[in-house]
């Protein structure tokens, strides 16, 4: 990708929209290419979830192929994937809990 060092070098910036630019373009990249050079997984993993790189990560991990993902990368898809999973349960689980309180109430 040719554009990866210019977008490694602009998210070393100080200027914080920039910065931002620099990872939505690495998130963009992960899109579009369903790749990312070593120097990006890098600079996304150093930057780290919940900040400016969180979209980007996410991107990445949506749209580059499992296989294509270094070590990190695929221990963090796996903690989004189960993450995800859990919280879909987790209402449902409480309506089952409610539902089955209901009908033993009824009962007594």
């Amino acid at each position: 990708m040719e554009a990866s060092p210019r977008i490694v070098r602009a998210m070393r910036s100080s200027d914080a929209g920039q910065r931002g630019f620099a990872f939505a373009a690495a998130g963009h990249a992960a899109r579009l290419n369903g790749e990312l050079t070593p120097e990006l997984y890098a600079a996304l993993r150093a930057e780290g979830s919940g900040g400016v790189a969180d979209h980007p990560i996410r991107d990445t991990l949506r749209f580059v192929p499992f296989r294509k993902l270094p070590p990190w990368f695929k221990r963090r898809w796996v903690l989004v994937t189960v993450r995800n999973k859990l919280e879909s349960w987790w209402p449902r689980f409480g309506e089952t809990v409610e539902d089955v309180g209901r009908v033993l109430r009824r009962r007594s």
